[in-house]
């Protein structure tokens, strides 16, 4: 697997994982294995049940259903191997599925970003131009938005991807992760990998920062909106179909402040544990938020809640 020179074609990589403490890989693999299915149930659920109740037929809950399926595909394009990692003594992958698994990642993290904001702009056009709502997201429009989420997340993947994949690798092939994350196989390149910073700089930027600032702006004006809103009630109903939208947002964002924001330990012992501890809230953060937005939506939206007894209650009957 460890090139012998600069010239030999790397043919895989050694995922690091959990090998240093073995005594964990059992206990995690039962958790993240429980944490996945509730994923694919929670997020099967909500797509179903936004497909069969022509009710939820409407610019957020098709948003809704891409954000459920989106959410599916992040955690399998990584889980799988997660587990199995788990349960293989040597924890390799092939140069390809290195690649393929790298860039389904990063195009479900990049699609997610912009689709959040997609959603803002949705919460917007109906809390502060309800007249003209049908009109703004008409079908004809909210379509092409998710479908433009989807093609801006893949066309950034490809190019991290590609550039990534290009470097040449020698020496140490171990990648110190769960998974083919791109900035530590960057860190195995043998070569400048300047352009490789500066296109991920970029792409921090567009699928970021830009969406942050539009959400950020987006509230900014709903806020003020419901404020203006005469009476209580009225606020209230407002923000409640905003709020669900808000929360996940605030998770996910949240998450990747913590995760890339928080001081690094300077001592060998320090370092050691934090590098488990990155390890750990990367895992967490892989599988936690997709399991967590079926739950936002469901608990705090009336419309889905009525959509999911219905359905229930459809099934009891044709039995």
């Amino acid at each position: 697997m460890v090139r012998s020179n600069q010239t030999s074609p790397v043919m895989g990589f050694i995922l690091l994982g959990l090998s240093a403490h073995p005594k964990l890989e059992k206990t995690f693999f039962v958790l993240i294995l429980s944490m996945y299915l509730v994923v694919l149930l929670g997020n099967g659920v909500l797509i179903l049940v936004t497909i069969l109740d022509s009710r939820l037929h409407t610019p957020m809950y098709f948003f809704l259903g891409n954000l459920s399926f989106l959410d599916i595909c992040y955690t399998t394009s990584s889980v799988p191997l997660i587990l199995d990692s788990f349960l293989t003594p040597r924890k390799t992958i092939s140069f390809s599925a290195c690649a393929v698994q790298m860039f389904l990642s990063f195009a479900m993290g990049a699609t997610e970003c912009v689709l959040l904001g997609m959603m803002a702009f949705d919460r917007y056009a109906a809390i502060c131009n309800p007249l003209r709502y049908p009109e703004v997201m008409s079908k004809a429009a909210y379509v092409p938005m998710a479908a433009g989420s989807w093609v801006a997340g893949s066309i950034t993947a490809m190019v991290q991807t590609s550039l990534a994949m290009r470097l040449p690798f020698c020496g140490d092939n171990v990648i110190n992760h769960f998974t083919c994350e791109i900035l530590a196989v960057l860190k195995l390149a043998c070569a400048d990998i300047s352009v490789n910073v500066i296109s991920m700089a970029v792409a921090n930027v567009i699928f970021l920062g830009v969406p942050v600032l539009f959400i950020s702006f987006s509230y900014v004006f709903i806020l003020a909106t419901i404020l203006r809103i005469p009476s209580a009630e009225g606020r209230k109903k407002a923000f409640s179909t905003c709020s669900a939208h808000l929360t996940v947002v605030v998770v996910f964002y949240g998450t990747i402040l913590f995760m890339y924001g928080k001081p690094k330990s300077k001592g060998p012992l320090g370092a050691d544990k934090q590098d488990l501890a990155d390890k750990l809230i990367s895992l967490f953060y892989g599988v936690v938020t997709p399991m967590v937005n079926p739950v936002i939506y469901s608990l705090r939206n009336k419309d889905v809640k009525a959509a999911m007894r219905h359905l229930v209650f459809q099934r009891q009957f044709t039995r």
